[in-house]
């Protein structure tokens, strides 16, 4: 039997006895019961004895596996322990999944203030940094959903969404009146809204402020925010989006807004980070949630000022 083959059924026969099942054992290998219990029979057959007892409760180790089983337990810990060392010589990384909007327009422009604070801190964002790309759980997964208080996961802020056009495009239309602004102008669809309860497409828009618009269904639709604010600042026409995302580009003048912030809506869903629950006592690691989150309270902090003041 190979090397590589030994050890996973190795590995495999040890689970099963830890657990007393086939089930335990594949819950922590992230494979079926089945596959257990092929890695188990194969190893019985190359050595040509049985070495588990399978019954309805589960399984129990066979007379056959005796004084073998205390060592196997042994040399298992002791693997378990330096893989544990291994992790931790890992600690200068930070491997990050976060919806591609949120990473570009939000936690990469800040990112600059965490690395002068922590500079011998590597991160991989989506897969692309200074942090080589790993294989296997990310440290941090950052995304837009729906807030179902599921444990472990922190929410960051929800956001106010508005219709955002060109500067330009606003002193263009600035004399017409409010009710009237959108008729006749391009207007682009964000499908990154598209499941917020909120309602937050252009025709729930238009008949929430009661805007003329003939057809507000029609116009390009975009799956990204990212494209569709490249598309306004290019003067393609008028799309709604979060203000949490873009306000250092409104603050800037890259873009602005052609109708009152008063006419915005507050989404249902929420930008959430959840942190890898065995990482929980890595210094790096409670440095940047220290940081994300005391970033996420200064961004819901904005909102409310820009919203408070119109």
């Amino acid at each position: 039997m190979a090397a590589p083959t030994y050890l996973r059924s190795l590995q495999a026969l040890e689970l099963s006895v830890r657990h007393g099942s086939f089930v335990g054992a594949a819950a922590d290998l992230g494979v079926t019961p089945a596959a257990v219990g092929q890695r188990v029979k194969a190893l019985e057959d190359y050595l040509g004895v049985e070495l588990l007892i399978r019954g309805r409760a589960g399984v129990t180790p066979a007379p056959s596996l005796g004084s073998a089983l205390p060592r196997l337990r042994e040399a298992f810990r002791a693997l378990e322990a330096t893989a544990e060392e291994l992790e931790l010589q890992r600690g200068r990384e930070l491997h990050i999944a976060a919806a591609s909007d949120f990473a570009d327009l939000w936690l990469k422009p800040r990112l600059d203030r965490f690395r002068a604070a922590n500079p011998h801190i590597l991160f991989s964002i989506n897969g692309e940094g200074d942090a080589p790309r790993r294989l296997g759980r990310v440290d941090c997964e950052i995304g837009f959903g729906e807030l179902t208080g599921e444990a472990g996961r922190t929410l960051l802020f929800r956001d106010y969404v508005v219709p955002v056009t060109s500067p330009e495009n606003v002193e263009r239309t600035s004399a017409i009146a409010v009710r009237d602004r959108l008729e006749g102008f391009p207007i682009l669809h964000l499908d990154f809204y598209k499941d917020d309860p909120a309602g937050l497409s252009w025709p729930d828009w238009v008949e929430a402020n009661g805007v003329s618009r003939a057809h507000p269904d029609r116009g390009m639709r975009l799956q990204r925010l990212r494209p569709a604010l490249d598309a306004v600042a290019a003067h393609a026409g008028v799309t709604l989006c979060g203000l949490a995302l873009i306000v250092e580009r409104l603050d800037a003048g890259a873009v602005a807004l052609p109708f009152p912030v008063s006419m915005g809506c507050w989404s249902t869903h929420g930008f959430t980070a959840r942190f890898r629950p065995d990482l929980q006592s890595q210094r790096h690691l409670d440095r940047f949630r220290t940081w994300l989150v005391g970033e996420a309270e200064a961004t819901a902090d904005q909102l409310a000022r820009i919203i408070g003041a119109a």
